[in-house]
This record gives structure tokens, C-alpha cells and sequence, in this order.
């Protein structure tokens, strides 16, 4: 690396651009970058805690999730550094290394949310296209593998922007975090090299991160709705002929009136809805990125072109943070019966708190004038008041722990 040859036409032309003195409309981009990155940490953070921790049973779908947050998750703890990036100016004034890493980060994300998203897509068009093939090999762990495959993948197409980013010093003092394709050229290939890694780092990432898993998207959407279409067809022809007189078979069917068929398709339903609204916040975040991207590439030879793409490109950059901010939120409202759980999550909450004072006062008022009364013997080993405290206790008194809950009750908590 030989820092003396200078930098690519691009970049000179960025670096010898004049401070922006507009301070309001800096305070108002970091007030929103510094609420995005709180609550960006916080909800993947949330996502994260609940389907690898406190979920019992592991499943394909939210192995897909799973990796999914992680990768937003990584994302988001990358926004303070770009929030102090905005705070200071436009100035990175946190040194090369946390520079590099900020990069790699963004652009693994932007590999690996493509890329699970086309292998979502796929897994949800084979679950209805081939159901026997999918029943036998769709396990976690080969989910697991996948995702990994994903994170790999992801890493080798990030080494690109890995080796070219860098700081560089603008004419105005300020510090700028950004692509250098000057980086491990000679002098004499200067000129070629700008271009060619130029227009290799835009063109496939569009590709890889976005048109590729779009088509992949597409398709398998595109055969998940004939699939369905003619299976409606199918129920269609058999209930007319069950309707003629001829017998229903069960053996290949299930009735869409028993309880288990209805909860089964809401509930696939349900992760249908929420990937389809994943995949498109994650267009509409992504788009203007890309498109900015190639017009990046001719900005080379363009100077109108170079002033919009400048001031553009930071504000697309943004609304790709915002894809891992909304994704928990869908995650969320996809649930089934959302509001309803919420509501009796919030009366149980309520109904402890009140329990946590009022029954204990009420028990031990009642057990006092018990004791004062009676004129029972202290010496037996049962006396009446240890069964007056578990007769009462079938109500707010187990929450204090003065007898456990049944059995029964457990498991039946344990299966909702």
C-alpha cells in the first residue's frame, strides 16, 4: 500500500468538499439516529433473548428468525459509531480499526439478510411443493447448517470492502470513513484499478445482495401460489363429489372445520404474512441504497451526478439501518391473536401486583383473630390452622408461596 499515489477521481472530489455548517439539520439526523440505535439494540436484543433463550422448542422457522435478528442486532450496534460519526460533524474521529469493523458489519448484514431471505422463500414454496421431500429432510439442524453457509458466504463477499476502507483527510479537517480502490495499486495501474474495483464492489452486491435473492424470492412465491391454487381446485372437485354421495378419505386430507387444521393454517399463515412483510420492508429499505450505488459508478465521469450522489448516499444508508429497527416490529405483530395475549399479559401483570399486598393483609388479619379465638390445643401436629391457610390459599395466596400450584395447572400453563 502506498499512500503517495493518491486517491481514485471520486473520492478526491469528496475529499475536497466544504464543511456543512447547517446545525440544526445536524441535530435533528442525530436525535433520529440516537432514538433508531436504541431502540434498534433494544428490540433485536428482546428477539434474540426470547427465541434463543426462553423459546422450549426449537423449530426451522425460527432458526430462520434466530439468524435473522442476529444479523440486525449486529447492525444496530453499529449505529452509536455512525450517530457519533453525524454528531461530530460528519468527521469519524474513531480511528481506522473501528472504521473497517463498522463496514464489514453493514455489508455481512446486507449479504446475509438477502440471502436468508431467498433461503425463507424457498423453504415456504418446497413446504407446499414438496411436502413428503421437506417432511424428511427440513430438520433444525440442517437449518442450522444453511445459516451458517449464509454467514460464510456473507464473509467472503464483505472481504472486498474489508481491504479497501480507510480514513482519509478531507481539505476542511475532517475525517472521512469511506472506500479507497487507490489502496494496493501501483502508479501505473492507478487509473484502471479505480475503475475496475469501482464498478466490480457496486455491480455485485446489487447482484448478489439484492437482484439475485429477489428472483429466488420471486419465483418461489410464484410456485407457492399455483401450488395453492390448484390445491384449492382439488378441495374444490372433492367436496362436489363428496356432496354427490362419495366418500371423503381422511387418510390424505384433513377437514378444515377440526380444530387442528384451523390452528395449523393460521399458524402457517401467520409465517407466510410475516416473511412477505419482511421481504418488503427489506426492498424498500434497500432499493434506494443500490440504485444510489450504480449511480455512484458514473459518477465517475459525471460531476452533477457526483454532488447527488455525495449527499444522497448517506441518507439511503439510513433507511438500511431502518430495515433491522422494523423487522422486530413485524416479527412482533405477526403473532397470532397479538392483541388479545397483550391484554391478558397485562391482567395477569395487574392482577399480581394487587395480590402482592392486599390478600396477605386480609389472610394474616383473619388468622390473628383465628388464633386469639380459639381454644384448640398448639401441641397438635396438624393444627387447624395450617389447613385454614391451604384451604385459603387456592386463590392470590400461592403467589406468596405458601403452597405451590397443582400440577396440573403447570403443564396446562406450560402448553399455552
Amino acid at each position: 500500500m502506498n499512500s503517495s499515489l493518491g486517491h481514485c477521481p471520486l473520492l478526491q472530489r469528496m475529499i475536497s468538499r466544504t464543511l456543512n455548517n447547517d446545525t440544526r439539520v445536524n441535530l435533528a439526523v442525530v436525535s433520529v439516529h440516537g432514538v433508531v440505535s436504541a431502540l434498534g439494540i433494544l428490540e433485536n436484543g428482546l428477539v434474540l433473548w426470547v427465541l434463543g433463550c426462553r423459546l422450549r422448542h426449537k423449530t426451522v422457522a425460527a432458526v430462520w428468525v434466530l439468524n435473522l435478528a442476529l444479523s440486525d442486532f449486529l447492525t444496530t450496534l453499529t449505529l452509536p459509531l455512525f450517530t457519533h460519526y453525524l454528531l461530530k460533524n460528519h468527521s469519524w474521529n474513531l480511528g481506522g480499526t473501528l472504521c473497517v469493523a463498522q463496514a464489514s458489519i453493514f455489508f455481512i448484514n446486507m449479504f446475509v439478510s438477502a440471502f436468508l431471505l431467498a433461503v425463507i422463500s424457498l423453504d415456504r414454496c418446497l413446504l407446499v411443493t414438496k411436502p413428503v421431500w421437506t417432511q424428511n429432510r427440513r430438520t433444525v439442524s440442517a437449518a442450522w447448517k444453511i445459516c451458517g453457509l449464509g454467514w460464510v458466504l456473507a464473509a467472503v463477499n464483505t472481504i472486498p470492502y474489508f481491504m479497501f476502507r480507510s480514513v482519509v483527510h478531507k481539505q476542511d479537517g475532517r475525517k472521512l470513513c469511506y472506500h479507497d480502490f487507490a489502496l494496493y495499486s501501483s502508479q501505473s495501474t492507478l487509473h484502471t484499478d479505480c475503475k475496475v474495483r469501482q464498478v466490480a464492489t457496486a455491480v455485485s452486491k446489487v447482484l448478489l445482495a439484492f437482484v439475485v435473492p429477489l428472483v429466488v424470492i420471486a419465483a418461489s412465491y410464484a410456485c407457492f401460489v399455483l401450488e395453492l391454487r390448484a390445491r384449492r381446485k382439488r378441495l374444490k372437485s372433492r367436496r362436489q363429489g363428496v356432496s354427490n354421495g362419495k366418500q371423503r378419505s381422511s387418510k390424505f386430507f384433513r377437514s378444515p372445520s377440526s380444530p387442528g387444521g384451523q390452528k395449523s393454517t393460521r399458524l402457517s399463515q401467520s409465517f407466510t404474512k410475516m416473511v412477505a412483510s419482511v421481504i418488503a420492508t427489506f426492498i424498500l429499505c434497500w432499493l434506494p441504497y443500490h440504485v444510489f450505488c450504480l449511480l455512484e459508478v458514473t459518477a465517475q465521469y459525471k460531476a452533477e451526478i457526483a454532488d447527488l450522489v455525495e449527499v444522497s448516499l448517506p441518507i439511503a444508508t439510513t433507511f438500511t439501518f431502518l430495515n433491522s429497527v422494523l423487522n422486530p416490529i413485524i416479527y412482533t405483530f405477526s403473532c397470532p391473536n397479538f392483541c388479545t395475549r397483550i391484554r391478558q399479559s397485562l391482567g395477569v401483570l395487574f392482577e399480581g401486583l394487587v395480590e402482592e399486598v392486599v390478600p396477605l393483609v386480609l389472610v394474616t388479619g383473619r388468622m390473628r383473630k383465628k388464633d386469639l379465638s380459639s381454644s384448640t390445643s398448639l401441641s397438635s401436629p396438624t393444627p387447624p390452622r395450617v389447613r385454614r391457610i391451604q384451604h385459603d390459599s387456592q386463590g392470590s395466596i400461592n403467589l406468596l408461596g405458601f403452597k405451590s400450584c397443582p400440577t396440573n395447572e403447570i403443564e396446562r400453563d406450560d402448553k399455552m
